[in-house]
């Protein structure tokens, strides 16, 4: 039934991805929670290990719904479009750091909530065919999707693995953020090589569109200098609120008290300036994330319970304890592979699980799960059912209207995914090496 259950679930939000993925995995979890594999103990020790971390997201995502209600986003894009003064390859570049900035200040399902449907209103507006329009959507929401790697704050089942290995974010960041960034430079400039020929070289003038005309009504009201002025604020703002978690972190302050204190003083600030109070957080917040993260842990759990990871185990011990190398390349290579396969989600729990059940040293088992996490963050990107957020992609992208067949994204993935794993994952064993 376990088994069953798993199965279900994955193969439901494959087949479904527009449907809310909390569904299936509730009914999952449902299937588990009868067949015995999970006791009510063992629901007790599920709670305390996920709360900190869906707190955290939570806290995350409204400070994103906050920065929408002060127009922060059309405000980016419009700072886009100047800052490329007509060229279309330095548009390329822009998104891409666009992209990887909205999902260090929110995280990597919002930041593609966020910059897609921004990213295909330029695109729009300024009259690109379709397969111009590709490398801009394709490489950003890849960027999007994998800067959650460098800082663990960005992705929920990264945040879930911390506890179970009880690695602190601090400790987290020092070790991967630079291998990780590093990492995503790397897959920028594949990126770039790949599409040169496609990107149009010259943008059409601003005058022949219009830049989402009436954008926000703080955009109408407010004269550029002021406007640019408060963004500016609003970003320290955040930028701080951000360093916060990993100040908490280092100190061993709840890192989810901290989020849930910026979040609160960034709701302040809004109902002040805005007149907005926050009764409609209730109705934006996508508390599903919470019931898919519980759920999704349950199976995991379950499968946990009947022996999938002691078989792990027997499987992996003997390659990953070889040397910090060994451990990098193949925890990295069989998370990649699992998550194409399962869903980054559950591929991470399971990889994470087996770990902690190894009796590793502890600098084998950081390396090992750091590794992991290269796995299910970038190597999940392979096939855009490697992870929620590129299947949410391409259901956006394809509802407005833009063709683009898996044969097209894994023409372009196939190349760049796995150099940039295998490069990640040797720099992060070395990295590890020199400093720690």
């Amino acid at each position: 039934m376990t088994i069953s259950a798993f199965l279900f679930t994955i193969g439901f939000i494959f087949w479904r991805p527009h449907i809310n993925e909390a569904i299936p995995a509730t009914i999952g979890a449902l299937i588990v929670l009868l067949s015995g594999s999970v006791s009510l103990t063992d629901l007790g020790q599920i709670t305390a290990t996920i709360s900190g971390a869906a707190v955290t997201i939570i806290a995350t995502i409204v400070m994103a719904i906050v920065l929408e209600s002060f127009g922060f986003f059309y405000w980016a894009a419009e700072l886009l479009i100047k800052k490329a003064r007509g060229s279309g390859i330095r548009l390329f570049w822009l998104t891409n750091l666009f992209c990887f900035l909205m999902t260090l200040f929110v995280n990597n399902d919002g930041s593609i909530l966020i910059t897609t449907p921004i990213l295909l209103m330029l695109m729009q507006n300024m009259g690109l065919k379709n397969h111009q329009k590709i490398p801009y959507l394709l490489s950003g929401a890849l960027i999007a999707t994998a800067a959650s790697a460098p800082i663990g704050v960005s992705n929920i089942v990264n945040l879930i693995s911390l506890k179970i290995v009880h690695m602190n974010l601090y400790m987290y960041t020092a070790m991967m953020f630079v291998p990780a960034s590093l990492g995503l430079v790397l897959l920028t400039l594949l990126l770039f090589a790949v599409f040169y020929r496609t990107l149009p070289k010259e943008l059409p003038p601003a005058s022949k569109w219009g830049l989402m005309p009436g954008s926000h009504p703080l955009q109408q009201n407010e004269p550029q200098e002021n406007r640019n002025r408060f963004m500016r604020n609003i970003i320290i703002f955040i930028f701080c609120v951000r360093l916060s978690l990993f100040a908490a972190s280092y100190i061993q302050f709840s890192v989810a008290v901290t989020a849930v204190i910026g979040s609160a003083l960034l709701l302040g600030w809004r109902w002040i300036h805005l007149k907005i109070p926050p009764a409609d957080l209730l109705k934006k917040t996508p508390w599903y994330i919470l019931i898919f993260a519980f759920s999704m842990y349950i199976i995991i759990y379950g499968l946990n319970n009947i022996g999938l990871t002691e078989w792990l185990i027997q499987l992996l011990q003997p390659i990953v304890s070889g040397s910090l190398l060994h451990a990098s390349v193949l925890m990295g290579v069989l998370l990649s592979v699992l998550s194409n396969l399962f869903n980054n989600h559950p591929a991470l729990m399971v990889g994470t699980l087996t770990l902690t059940n190894m009796g590793l040293d502890p600098m084998t088992l950081k390396i090992a799960y750091l590794a992991s996490v290269i796995g299910s963050d970038i190597g999940s990107l392979l096939l855009p059912i490697g992870t929620l957020a590129t299947l949410m992609w391409m259901h956006i992208v394809q509802k407005a209207g833009v063709r683009i067949s898996w044969s097209q994204y894994l023409k372009v993935t196939s190349i760049v995914i796995p150099i940039t794993v295998i490069f990640t994952l040797v720099l992060l064993s070395f990295w590890v090496s020199w400093f720690f």
